[in-house]
């Protein structure tokens, strides 16, 4: 953690007023520079090839964002208003993507983990753990955890890449044996949160430039590698890796992957493949009983991702 509290008091602050494109690159690079690089897996170690794979709808059914939300308010962290604002916001940011909308953009930006603003990495990891067991592990896609292997497998190394916070991507690769993760990465003083981010959200462009900053530190060649996501917002990532797989794809990935000869990988059928189709967060809600308060809430809430 010291390395990821060094990035945060040299870039954390010095970004607030930077373009996109910018906060990008320091977010990228913050997460590569985080990210765990234990060793190829096997005997026979593939020292330039790797695989990385999106989460949310591609490694697990549904937003791992929601379900740590979820897990956090029922430890009191925050109230059922706050959730709702949450998952009201989510679904604007899956709908839209970074592009669609920059004022929504800004306001996840800024508001970005200040309900843990003081509380330290420590209590929120131990957390994130006892949650990724109550209720994250029963929801991994066995057919994208069966792709993982296979790169481990044949001495490849794999980490995930999402807009989760690093720390929470950081436990689920742990949990599926896989070499780390590439995530949003708050600033961190001390051991404790500030409440902001270091440069951007891992989303969109930001995921391209972790893979690329991982790939120079560890001398992977990119066209050796492969990326795995069901969004078309991560065409920058599958566009940057040699091989590119669709899993369980959205309207758009769909035809982009057929039209460029990509592999398409679904392991979603009949009514959960209908379920999962919609905006993944927005559908949990509706699971949740939550789209009640989330109409009614506040336009700025506390909760922040």
């Amino acid at each position: 953690m010291a390395r990821l509290t060094l990035l945060g008091r040299r870039s954390g602050r010095a970004v607030a007023d930077v373009d996109e494109e910018t906060r990008a690159h320091v977010a990228g690079a913050a997460s590569a520079a985080a990210a765990e690089v234990a060793g190829p897996p096997t005997i026979h170690p593939d020292l330039t090839g790797a695989a990385f794979f999106d989460v949310d709808n591609t490694m697990m059914m549904g937003a791992s964002l929601f379900w740590f939300a979820r897990g956090l308010a029922a430890r009191k962290y925050f109230t059922t208003r706050d959730m709702a604002g949450f998952v009201w916001q989510q679904a604007k940011f899956r709908i839209g993507g970074n592009e669609g909308n920059p004022d929504d953009m800004h306001t996840i930006r800024e508001n970005a983990l200040a309900f843990v603003a003081g509380r330290s990495v420590s209590e929120i990891v131990a957390a994130g753990e006892e949650i990724y067991d109550e209720l994250m592990a029963d929801r991994i896609w066995a057919g994208t955890r069966a792709l993982a292997q296979q790169h481990l497998d044949a001495g490849q190394r794999v980490w995930l890449v999402t807009a989760t916070p690093i720390e929470l991507a950081s436990i689920i690769a742990h949990r599926l044996g896989l070499t780390g993760a590439l995530g949003t990465v708050s600033e961190v003083v001390d051991g404790k949160y500030t409440g902001r981010l270091v440069g951007e959200l891992m989303h969109g462009p930001a995921k391209a430039e972790a893979v690329l900053a991982l790939a120079e530190r560890e001398c992977l060649d990119l066209a050796r590698c492969t990326a795995y996501s069901d969004s078309a917002n991560d065409l920058p990532m599958l566009s940057l890796c040699g091989g590119a797989v669709a899993v369980n794809p959205d309207t758009e990935l769909r035809a982009i992957a057929r039209a460029r000869g990509w592999t398409i990988r679904d392991f979603r059928t009949g009514r959960k493949a209908a379920k999962i189709g919609v905006p993944t967060v927005a559908a949990a809600a509706l699971s949740g009983g939550l789209v009640g308060g989330a109409l009614a809430l506040r336009r700025r809430n506390k909760f922040p991702f």
